[in-house]
């Protein structure tokens, strides 16, 4: 008689035609189980080999949310990457735990979520600005996430197959009944996977969202800054010579806690337009309407040197006078101290001084910054913004709704991270400011009233330089003062008078 060697048809237990009691086993007998085949056990090993090299590649990006290794710089959202590995890692962890309990939902769910994923990566690698933005962490974890979830399908499959061979083999017949406990670990999978194969639904109308929202031109240049690494985007408007061939001065505007172009943007054009000022440019910082997010971390003198840089290559030298608000005037007063014979003025509207960063940078405030970056591929609040609302590419790259984009968030978290950093870079900019230079500093009454610290570190700022020309308090006017006609009319006022000294 000839004897072979185990193979996945002879298995590893024995033939128990001629055994006792009977030549089948009870379908309840631990012996009747998918492992006894080595393909399933193989399958098995690679999905816990696949799951540790996820787990791997999450740990990475989750670090690079704080401080970008080398060619994990994200010039976009990089929470969008992140998303991409924690549905991976979500879908292989799923597929582990209820392993050995295939079913037809699971595997349907998953194949909804590998076609959605698929539709994701050729939008990436289809849309010019989107593959810029994301580039190789972007990418890589979406084509991984697209192949785990139809490696997923694949072991589930493998596994009923396993489940049906060796029901057969052993009990006579496939098994069709469940065990309450298997009922419940089949629910609880389709649960799982149902919620993600919701959640890549919700990225995927994001990304189309963003591709859509790409075709909206900037009004003026990108440039690249920083070793070729992002692109900041500067808009200048007016005449750079007077009649008589004299340089004229620039206005360099710096947004506060918004983009420029919310708000500010009018209040430049209506200036030049009103002949109070001539010229004036404004950059977006890293991060802000069609400006590329920087590598972390993103000090205040590093933005200070990317806007030099852009100032540079677009050919703008100044002299300008530095009209800022808000945290944007740590922007400003960096790059006034640096740039110090080229500026002929500071305008700071309702400034936010340096001993203040303490509250952005708040641990509390930070931690929330990353959970609601952690959930901006979901888009929940955009997607739906744009469906019932009809808001436009324009509001929500540089308007209403532009801080629920992940690449406002991202920049908001990197202030926060290094606001103590910056504070020292800010304190000594101070030293070495020119005490000469004209300053005016218009607050905002309402933050005063508000806050019992604000109007004291308003005070401060107005002893910046030796030469402080006003400071002016509008008293009904928000944080924002130009969003009132008082406000707006005393910052036109002391803008025209900066202009003509």
């Amino acid at each position: 008689m000839n004897h072979h060697p185990p193979d996945e048809y002879t298995r590893l237990l024995p033939n128990r035609f001629d055994s006792t009691p009977g030549p089948y086993l009870s379908p309840d007998d631990p012996a009747v189980s998918p492992y006894n085949l080595f393909s399933v056990r193989l399958v098995r090993f690679v999905t816990v080999a696949l799951t540790c090299l996820t787990f791997l590649w999450w740990t990475l990006l989750l670090v690079a949310l704080f401080i970008t290794p080398p060619g994990l710089h994200a010039r976009g959202s990089p929470f969008f990457a992140f998303g991409y590995a924690t549905v991976a890692l979500l879908t292989l962890a799923t597929e582990l735990l209820f392993f050995a309990v295939p079913s037809r939902s699971t595997r349907a769910l998953s194949f909804v979520a590998a076609g959605l994923l698929l539709v994701d990566a050729v939008v990436i690698v289809a849309v010019g600005r989107v593959r810029h933005e994301e580039l190789v962490a972007g990418v890589a974890s979406v084509f991984w996430a697209t192949g785990m979830a139809v490696w997923a399908v694949a072991a589930d499959r493998t596994v009923m197959w396993g489940k049906r061979q060796e029901e057969e083999r052993l009990t006579g017949r496939p098994e069709t009944r469940r065990t309450l406990l298997e009922w419940t670990e089949v629910m609880l999978s389709g649960l799982a996977l149902g919620v993600l194969a919701v959640v890549v639904l919700f990225m995927t109308c994001t990304l189309v969202l963003r591709a859509f929202d790409s075709r909206l031109a900037p009004p003026g240049e990108r440039y690249w800054v920083d070793d070729g690494k992002y692109q900041i985007h500067l808009y200048c408007h007016g005449n750079k010579t007077d009649e008589f061939g004299n340089k004229t001065t620039t206005v360099l505007v710096e947004g506060g806690e918004d983009p420029v172009e919310r708000g500010l943007w009018q209040f430049a054009e209506d200036a030049l337009n009103n002949g109070s000022i001539s010229r004036y440019c404004f950059a977006d910082r890293p991060g802000y309407a069609w400006s590329d997010n920087a590598p972390s971390p993103l000090s205040v003198s590093m933005a200070s040197d990317a806007l030099r840089q852009t100032l540079s290559r677009a050919g703008e030298e100044g002299p300008w006078i530095l009209a800022s608000a808000g945290i944007g005037s740590l922007y400003s007063r960096v790059f006034s101290s640096r740039n110090g014979e080229d500026v002929r003025g500071i305008l700071m509207i309702d400034p936010l001084h340096e001993d203040l960063l303490a509250r952005v940078g708040a641990p509390g405030r930070g931690f929330m910054l990353w959970l609601q970056g952690a959930m901006s591929p979901l888009g929940i609040q955009r997607n739906f913004g744009a469906i019932l609302k009809g808001r436009g590419s324009a509001d929500r790259v540089w308007g209403r709704a532009s801080y629920l984009s992940g690449k406002r968030i991202f920049a908001k978290l990197q202030e926060s991270l290094v606001a103590s950093l910056s504070k020292r870079e800010v304190e000594s900019s101070r030293v070495i400011q020119r005490k000469d230079v004209p300053l005016v500093v218009i607050s905002s009454g309402e933050q005063i009233r508000r806050d019992s610290e604000w109007e004291d570190k308003q005070r401060d700022l107005s002893h910046l330089t030796g030469n402080l020309e006003d400071w002016d308090i509008v008293d009904d006017a928000p944080h924002q003062v130009w969003q009132t006609l008082k406000g707006r009319e005393v910052m036109e006022k002391r803008l025209r008078k900066l202009a003509k000294l």
